[in-house]
């Protein structure tokens, strides 16, 4: 098992039980330095003392499975606005809104649409663009992300 996958085994039932969501963990070396990011969401959105709050919580935790054979630094961010949408649960959660597509190859001359997604499967998802409806493989999608306006 991945260490990213044994320590989100390890850290979700109690970022759930604190109220929030656990997006993503990711182990990487950065600068020199292994750091394990563990981006949290919640309706609320995530402000500075829910990430020290998680960081809190989960840091005994992993001191006590010791999932990590390295030294490495916590991190405890928001995912961001513009996070990528990648697992049916993003999915669900924008369903209606809109999305940019980037994708490996191009349909119609084009890498990149913003439409709104009306549906997905496991293998595809179908977005609405002026007025027409089609359907676009996962497979072929480089990037899903929420569209983002932003005003004046």
């Amino acid at each position: 098992m991945k260490i990213t996958e044994t320590v989100s085994r390890i850290i979700e039932p109690v970022i759930r039980d604190l109220g929030y969501e656990l997006c993503e963990v990711e182990y990487k070396k950065e600068q020199g330095n292994m750091i394990l990011y563990v981006f949290i969401d919640s309706p609320k959105g995530i402000l500075l003392d829910d990430c020290e709050k998680v960081s809190r919580a989960i840091d005994p935790i992993l001191d006590e499975h010791d999932p990590i054979p390295d030294s490495y630094y916590l991190s405890v961010s928001s995912p961001g606005l513009d996070r990528p949408i990648k697992t049916d649960r993003d999915l669900e959660r924008n369903v209606g809104e809109l999305i940019t597509i980037k994708l490996y190859a191009a349909i119609n001359k084009k890498k990149e649409y913003t439409a709104k997604l009306v549906s997905y499967d496991t293998v595809s998802v179908t977005v609405e663009l002026d007025g027409n409806t089609f359907t676009i493989l996962k497979k072929d999608i480089a990037t899903i992300r929420p569209y983002i306006e932003f005003n004046d």
